[in-house]
C-alpha cells in the first residue's frame, strides 16, 4: 500500500477525487487551501493500482507546473487489507518512478562507485588468489557492477537515451577500473596466482550461460517486485566481479590464453543479464506513460533485444568452437600445474 499526496490548485479538487475514485483508492482527504490557492490532497492506494494512479494524475496536473505529488510506502495499515487485497499487492510491479529512482542512482560515477569498485576488486582478488571462497563472495556482494546493467534494461524499456548512455559509460569504467587494478595486483603479487577459484573462472560453458540469463531474469524481477533484498542473492549468482577480475589477473601474467577464458565468461555474463531483464520489464508492462515515447520504447526494444539475442548466440558459437579446440584432458593439465605450483611455493 501507498500513501500519496498530491499537492495542486484547489480547482482541481473534485478531479483528483474521481481519479482517486478510479484507483479504488481506500481513504482520500482534502487538505487546507493555502494563501497561494494550493490544496493538499491525500490518500491510500494499493501497489497494484499505483502506476495507474501516477499515469492519470500526471495527465490531469500536466497544466500546473507547481502541482506536485509525493509517494510514500505505508509500513502499517490498521485494519489490515484482506486476504485478496495482500495477494494483489505482493504480486503488483513497482511504479516506473519508483524502478527508475531506484536504478538511476547506480549509473552515478560519483566517489562512493569508484571507492565500492576499488574495494570489491581488491577483496575479490585476494579471494580468488588465497583460493578463499566466502572473501569472493563477500566481493561479489558489495561490487556495484550489477546495477548499471539493469539501469541499462531499464533504460530500454522506457526509450530513455540518457539513462542508457549513463548506465553504458558506468558499466565500462567500473569493469576496465577492475580489470586494470586486477592486472596491478598480479604484477606485484609474490606467490602463484593459479588457485582453484582462479582456474574456474578462466573456462565459460553453456552451463555459464544458463546461469547467468536466469540471475538477470531474477534480478529484473527483484526489483520490480520490490524484493531489494533479494538482490544481493542475485548479485552472488551474477558474479560480474569475479571473472573481470581473474581477466586482469591473467593479463598481469601474461597467461592470455586463460584471459581469453575469462573475458568469455564475462561476456556471457553482461549479455545474459541484459537480455534476460530486458524480457522481464516487457513481460511486465513497464513501459513509457505517453504513447509516442510507448512507440520509440518498442522500436528500441526490439532493436538492443535482437542485439543482445545475436550477440549472445556469437557467444554461444565461440563457447562451443574454444571447447572444440580444447584437448580433452585439460582438467588433468590444470591439476598438474596446480600442484607444480604448490610444490614451488612450498619448496
Amino acid at each position: 500500500m501507498k500513501y500519496v499526496e498530491v499537492i495542486a490548485n484547489a480547482g482541481s479538487a473534485d478531479t483528483i477525487a474521481e481519479v482517486a475514485a478510479r484507483a479504488k483508492a481506500t481513504d482520500f482527504r482534502l487538505g487546507v487551501v493555502g494563501e497561494d490557492g494550493m490544496q493538499q490532497m491525500r490518500m491510500l492506494v494499493s501497489d497494484n493500482q499505483v502506476q495507474r494512479l501516477l499515469d492519470i494524475l500526471q495527465t490531469v496536473l500536466g497544466a500546473q507546473p507547481m502541482a506536485r505529488i509525493v509517494v510514500l510506502a505505508v509500513e502499517v495499515s490498521i485494519p489490515r487489507p484482506d486476504e485478496g487485497e495482500r495477494k494483489a499487492e505482493d504480486s503488483a510491479t513497482a511504479a516506473r518512478e519508483s524502478l527508475y529512482e531506484g536504478v538511476e542512482k547506480s549509473t552515478r560515477l560519483d566517489g562512493n562507485y569508484f571507492i565500492l569498485v576499488v574495494l570489491s576488486t581488491v577483496v575479490a582478488a585476494i579471494g580468488l588468489i588465497e583460493d578463499n571462497v566466502a572473501v569472493v563472495i563477500g566481493a561479489m556482494v558489495i561490487a556495484p557492477l550489477l546495477g548499471p546493467n539493469l539501469a541499462l534494461s531499464l533504460g530500454t524499456a522506457l526509450g530513455d537515451i540518457g539513462l542508457m548512455k549513463k548506465a553504458v559509460s558506468t558499466l565500462v569504467v567500473g569493469i576496465l577500473m577492475a580489470v586494470a587494478l586486477s592486472a596491478l595486483l598480479a604484477y606485484v603479487w609474490p606467490s602463484t596466482l593459479m588457485s582453484h577459484e582462479v582456474m574456474a573462472r578462466t573456462n565459460a560453458g553453456l552451463e555459464s550461460v544458463a546461469l547467468a540469463l536466469a540471475s538477470g531474469a531474477a534480478a529484473a524481477l527483484s526489483l520490480t517486485t520490490g524484493l531489494s533484498s533479494v538482490l544481493v542473492g542475485v548479485m552472488v549468482a551474477v558474479a560480474l566481479l569475479p571473472p573481470a577480475a581473474v581477466l586482469g589477473l591473467m593479463l598481469g601474467e601474461g597467461r592470455f590464453d586463460l584471459a581469453a577464458g575469462a573475458g568469455l565468461l564475462l561476456a556471457v555474463n553482461i549479455v545474459c543479464v541484459n537480455l534476460a531483464s530486458k524480457i522481464v520489464f516487457v513481460a511486465k508492462g513497464i513501459s513509457p506513460r505517453k504513447w509516442l515515447e510507448k512507440e520509440k520504447a518498442k522500436r528500441a526494444m526490439v532493436i538492443y533485444v535482437l542485439g543482445w539475442a545475436i550477440s549472445l548466440l556469437g557467444l554461444v558459437f565461440v563457447i562451443l568452437e574454444r571447447d572444440a579446440l580444447i584437448p580433452a584432458n585439460l582438467d588433468q593439465a590444470i591439476e598438474h600445474q596446480l600442484e607444480q605450483s604448490l610444490g614451488s611455493a612450498k619448496d
